[in-house]
């Protein structure tokens, strides 16, 4: 069947459509996204503007009648952190429900981690063992833990990109001091969980997802995107350190003509690296596999799993 997932993200809304059955790999058939940057229209610092609400309904708006025209035949529509987040996140996605006909619900940032944390699995597959699977986005880190389908354990924390780049810098760079004072706040957030995932044991296989992991790696070495998704992508730890320190020096612009970088990534690639680094670090991981696989899939995955239910 064709199934189209609506995912409003914090920096990116995406539509993906997917030719799937159940015990298939989803092909995707078609991809239409726009750089809303809801996190950037919270004012009074939670809730989201009308120009936020305003851009968000024209792409919706947009996204359906493409849904339509390429034969969607069932359509999932989540939000991610900016708009859970929002103190009128709710009454937002309320309107857009009665308005446009279109189920958006808020995932929480649990099961963010935990359909993340799907789709790496059935990715790699068995073989790979209890696996770690860290995911940095505009909003929030999330990282979950497991041997099964289900992981062990799953968090999200408030330590995305975008948000630690809006929260806690002021300046392009970003001054010594500031940079410190994030290192040390994002590490303290993370050093909190470290208990709560590792002590179901180490993993056999630790693993990222997201842009900001892809463009790291991307920027030590990886293979480019252009080169397909079962080419084998790593990033080093030790790479990364180096990377995290020179990154926070340099200026957004000169970010975005390294490899891989995006312009609109590079302003927030500084923060990004700085959350990679602790996590890394603190889990004693020499390196991360990129998995090409991310939350959209294991939304599509439960969705085909739950449709094909005896």
């Amino acid at each position: 069947m064709r199934l189209g997932v609506l995912d409003v993200g914090s920096n990116t809304v995406h539509l993906l459509v997917v030719d799937a059955h159940r015990g298939a790999r989803p092909l995707p058939a078609y991809s239409h996204k726009a750089d809303l940057r809801l996190a950037a229209h919270l004012e009074d610092g939670d809730r989201l503007s009308k120009q936020g609400e305003k851009l968000l309904r024209e792409f919706v708006d947009e996204a359906l009648r493409i849904a339509e025209d390429k034969g969607v035949e069932d359509l999932v529509a989540f939000a991610t952190s900016a708009v859970r987040d929002a103190s009128n996140g709710e009454e937002v996605l309320a309107r857009l429900r009665d308005e446009k006909e279109v189920g958006i619900e808020a995932l929480s940032g649990e099961d963010e981690a935990r359909l993340t944390f799907l789709a790496v699995r059935r990715w790699f597959g068995w073989s790979s063992g209890r696996l770690l699977v860290v995911d940095i986005g505009g909003g929030s880190l999330e990282i979950a833990a497991g041997i099964d389908e289900e992981p062990d354990a799953a968090y999200s924390l408030p330590l995305g990109a975008g948000r630690l780049t809006r929260d806690w810098f002021t300046g392009d760079p970003p001054p010594a001091d500031e940079v410190r004072k994030l290192r040390r706040h994002v590490r303290a957030e993370i050093a909190r969980r470290i208990g709560d995932i590792t002590r179901y044991g180490p993993p056999d296989h630790a693993v990222a997802t997201s842009k900001t992991f892809k463009q790291l790696a991307r920027i030590g070495g990886a293979a480019a995107t252009s080169e397909g998704p079962f080419q084998r992508r790593v990033l080093s730890g030790e790479n990364l350190t180096e990377w995290a320190d020179r990154l926070a020096r340099m200026p957004a612009d000169e970010r975005a003509e390294l490899p891989g970088v995006s312009e609109r990534r590079a302003e927030q690639l500084a923060a990004g690296a700085i959350v990679a680094d602790a996590a890394m670090d603190l889990f004693g991981l020499t390196e991360l596999e990129v998995c090409p696989w991310a939350l959209r899939e294991g939304v599509i995955l439960e969705r085909l799993d739950a449709i094909t239910a005896p």
